[in-house]
């Protein structure tokens, strides 16, 4: 895949020393409420934030310590979504590039996520069509990577909005749905993709 100078050795490190976004760390995202009344707070919607470093400009980002994706622009600048992370030891960190992109995506479980919770997961071995409930939301960004290829990692909606800002996922990136739209028509394919690591401790 495409890499740049200024994301090498940086996996393992996290952004902690590169990014110093304007904006105060987002509140950890409140519990389960009612899809139709529920409200994105102030602070989990997209913002342009400024880069202490530089990046070329058209990277997504994902630091998981602060759930934030940036996309980065022009002059140490970046827009800057909120996102929910993978929980646990599902997060895995690494370099990837856009290899698909898709609309109101169909989704099917791993085997994985089938063997971990079979009363949950096993009744769409077969796949789930797309459509407002379908855990990947409205738009999905597919993560490969030159091994690989397609890693079943996904930037991607979610009907669940105020998981936004936790770690709850299932290894994916998931963004509110009218921020991926919004993410998704700006990221083209093949777009280099860095998942930074979570801090230990």
């Amino acid at each position: 895949m495409r890499e740049t100078q200024t994301r090498r050795g940086v996996v393992a490190g996290g952004l902690a020393s590169l990014i110093l976004p304007v904006l105060a760390a987002p509140a950890l995202a409140a519990t389960k409420q009612d899809r139709a009344t529920y409200v994105v707070p102030p602070e989990h919607q997209p913002a342009i934030v400024r880069l202490r470093d530089s990046f070329e400009p058209g990277q997504l980002l994902v630091d998981p310590n602060s759930f934030s994706l940036y996309w980065t622009l022009e002059r140490k600048k970046a827009m800057r979504f909120i996102v929910g992370v993978g929980k646990g030891d599902l997060y895995i960190p690494g370099s990837f590039h856009i290899g698909a992109k898709k609309e109101w995506p169909s989704w099917t479980p791993t085997k994985e996520m089938i063997a971990r919770d079979p009363g949950h997961y096993a009744r769409w071995a077969d796949g789930m069509p797309g459509g407002p409930t379908n855990p990947l939301g409205a738009r999905a960004l597919y993560l490969f990577d030159d091994v690989r290829g397609d890693t079943f990692l996904r930037i991607h909606g979610t009907p669940d909005p105020w998981t936004i800002g936790s770690a709850v996922s299932n290894g994916c990136v998931r963004l509110v749905n009218d921020h991926i739209t919004q993410l998704y028509d700006m990221v083209p394919l093949g777009t280099p993709v860095t998942l930074y690591s979570k801090r230990s401790g």
